[in-house]
């Protein structure tokens, strides 16, 4: 039945997190400028960190393209990074410590 739901709401163009009760991500709107999907994206990021994705974005940013996602994962040791992919190639632009203090 899921599947069913899914097919039916990807033809209506509904995007997968939509579908399965989700919001969208941060960025989500420039999604039709990227070449990489974001499910590509957050595999790359995974291989690169592996770990728990806790928030994910799509932003213009400098370096790269001008267009990556940015993903806050939780490693296995419990601290949290920031893996940064390029949007255009799917080259990670940044893989190291999350300074945020939020």
């Amino acid at each position: 039945m899921k599947k069913l739901i899914l097919a039916a709401a990807l033809a209506l163009g509904v995007t997968p997190a939509l579908a399965q009760g989700g919001k969208p991500y941060a960025g989500h709107e420039l999604a039709k400028l990227a070449k990489v999907s974001m499910e590509q994206a957050e595999a790359i990021a995974l291989k690169a960190r592996p770990g728990t994705i806790k928030d994910r974005e799509l932003e213009k940013e400098k370096g790269g393209s001008g267009l990556r996602y940015t993903f806050d994962v939780v490693g296995a040791d419990g601290k949290k990074y920031e893996v940064g992919v390029d949007a255009a190639d799917g080259k990670v632009l940044e893989n190291g410590l999350d300074n945020d203090k939020d």
